[in-house]
């Protein structure tokens, strides 16, 4: 029995014996009419029944097909995650108190991802598809975070959107896996269903662009496994070509030269076959590990702080290639179309975003290129949808920058935005909108640490999975729609990153070859600092990229004790036997003992990391 239930037979108990003790009570005026369940996204349609679906230790998963099973098993994961116990998947008849998963191809209405839930005796939740079924359960577990008795009804609940997302832009500095698997499973809990990734997988074809942060494809196989369970699609970005620096600083014969001769390490040279076939080379490695139907390739920003007038050769590609009318931004376009072309031979829609296009070419855009908005140019959004392009709403208004701008979640639900709302254009038909997302960039890499991230981002994501899904105001107030987010909590399985697994105190931290005695204190963001005689513990020195210090090697040494600073800021992970490791809260790299014992930092996979016992 729950630590729920239990506190309702107590109250049970004392409100009989109160009963009894005053008599009859006078009649009720009026009956207070029947509250919707609460969830995020909201239910606009919810058809009361007398009684309630109980929860107990007798409830079972019913599931008959392959993917009805896949459904249930995964519920029944996420059931006990969340302290419900173990909750077999059986096939067969359903009983009292059971749960049923039902997929019905022929339920066309509830479209691809919507679903049915009918809470009596017995609780089912049914869909005409895998991922309808799958939300169905989202549903069920934010009701049983609440009680384990759910009031009886009906609900049929079909989103407004198909596209409803995150954008993580991994693509200079490394966010932890964990803090990914996190998301993912708390988009999949709100029904979102779609997570940009800009990041960096470590080349096999080309090693020389291995520069941190990047992952490795085990890790990305990881991640990819854990959206496909929970109905997360993974769609991986390499900016191109302009933000290309983190695949190019090393490869100065693709880099755009200007009319002076300086290279661009952050401009791929589109006039250069040998781009092209390098760009593809890496997108044909992506599609090793990412097996996503899109592929989005940036292309924003590419003249950013500079102007194609610099750069005469990309006016005479233009010429050569579409006539003497032709504009330097048809060189971008067909930079553009040569990728779509190459990604649909793959069977991969191409993403853009919408900066790029700014009206200056004769050559149009590829049909069929999905194209994000995020900034107010000249073509406007009602002109992208008109010339055929799938249009998502990437507002900067839903932007949360480290160290910089933070969507006002609080007025953009007072203003009941929806996906319509794009920057420079309010659309009065949704026609041709694919959805919308929120967007996390590191334009300042040492803002805040990613726990502070977390903190800024829940209450985004769940306005963006209310406004893509629902109604975008559901509530009168948004302190009552914050507080419908803090009654369905946060997702099962999602893991408390906030938790320091060493109690604070003065440590001598010992491993092979060497030692130091610090205080090791907790940090209000979930991480510790780590105070030695001459200071406190950082990583200082080597090239600052986004201002931060991501070279392998850099020292570890001790600096002025600055509670601001997050470099100072530490992550003890357990690594067996009763050691740590510790890794840098913002460079996400481990601490090594160089040949000579000097402190450094290392990714992982280039050097041991120290395990460290603590005394």
């Amino acid at each position: 029995m729950t630590e729920r239930r239990r506190r309702r037979v107590r109250w049970a108990g004392l409100l009989s014996v109160l009963v009894l003790l005053v008599g009859p009570a006078p009649a009720v005026a009026a009956r207070e009419e029947p509250r919707t369940p609460v969830t995020v996204p909201a239910l606009a349609d919810w058809t009361p029944e007398p009684g309630s679906y109980a929860y107990d230790g007798d409830t079972r998963l019913v599931a008959g097909t392959g993917a009805e099973r896949r459904v249930a098993s995964t519920l029944a994961a996420d059931l006990r995650a969340a302290g419900h116990g173990t909750v077999p998947v059986v096939r067969g008849g359903a009983r009292a108190g059971d749960i049923v998963i039902d997929i019905r191809p022929g339920r066309t209405s509830l479209g691809p991802e919507g679903y049915e839930l009918h809470a009596g005796r017995r609780l089912s939740v049914t869909g005409a598809t895998e991922t309808g079924a799958f939300y169905g359960t989202r549903t069920l577990l934010q009701l049983l975070a609440q009680d384990d008795r759910v009031p009886a009804g009906r609900t049929v609940d079909v989103p407004r959107y198909r596209e409803r997302g995150v954008g993580v832009c991994a693509c200079y500095i490394h966010v932890s896996l964990p803090w990914l698997e996190n998301l993912v499973r708390e988009m999949a809990y709100h029904k979102l269903n779609q997570l940009l990734l800009e990041l960096k997988v470590k080349s096999d074809a080309h090693p020389e662009a291995n520069t941190w942060g990047y992952y490795t494809e085990d890790e990305i196989r990881r991640l990819v496994a854990l959206g496909e369970e929970y109905h997360v699609e993974i769609i991986p970005e390499i900016n191109s070509p302009g933000h290309m620096d983190p695949w190019i600083e090393n490869r100065p014969d693709l880099q755009l030269t200007d009319r002076d001769g300086t290279k661009q390490p952050s401009r791929l040279d589109i006039t250069r076959p040998e781009a092209f076939a390098y760009y593809t080379s890496l997108m044909d490695e992506y599609a090793r590990v990412f097996p996503a139907r899109e592929w989005h390739m940036g292309a924003d920003e590419y003249m950013l702080g500079s102007d194609f007038a610099k750069y005469p050769q990309v006016l005479e590609y233009a010429r050569g290639r579409y006539g003497p009318d032709a504009t330097p931004q048809d060189a971008f376009v067909d930079f553009v179309n040569r990728v779509h072309a190459y990604a649909a031979g793959k069977g991969k829609r191409l993403r853009i975003w919408n900066d790029g296009l700014t009206g200056a070419n004769t050559v149009p855009v590829a049909a069929g290129t999905t194209v994000e908005h995020w900034l107010d140019v000249a073509v406007k959004p009602s002109r992208l949808i008109a010339q055929g392009h799938p249009l998502m709403n990437a507002a900067y208004a839903l932007y949360l920058v480290r160290g910089g701008f933070h969507t006002d979640t609080e007025a953009l639900y007072d203003q009941s935005w929806d996906p319509r709302s794009f920057e420079g254009e309010q659309l009065a038909s949704a026609d041709g909108i694919t959805g919308a997302k929120i967007s996390l960039w590191p334009d300042n890499g040492r803002g805040e640490t990613e726990n502070e991230v977390a903190v800024a981002l829940w209450p985004a994501l769940r306005h963006i999975a209310q406004a893509t899904w629902g109604e975008p105001h559901p509530d009168a107030t948004y302190a009552e729609f914050t507080a419908r987010g803090a009654e369905v909590g946060h997702a099962p399985g999602r893991r408390d990153l906030t938790r320091v697994p060493v109690a604070d105190g003065t440590y001598t931290f010992r491993t092979s070859g060497s030692s130091f005695t610090a205080a090791l204190r907790r940090t209000p963001d979930g991480y510790v600092t780590l105070r030695t005689a001459d200071g406190c513990l950082a990583v200082r020195g080597g090239k600052l990229t986004l201002n931060v210090p991501l070279q392998p090697g850099v020292e570890v040494t001790p600096q002025a004790c600055d509670p601001a600073d997050t470099l100072q800021r530490w992550q003890p992970v357990p690594a067996g036997g009763g050691g740590h490791r510790l890794v840098n809260a913002i460079t996400r790299m481990t601490v090594s003992v160089t040949d000579d014992g000097r402190l450094a930092q290392y990714p992982p996979d280039q050097r041991t990391p120290a395990v460290w016992h603590l005394t």
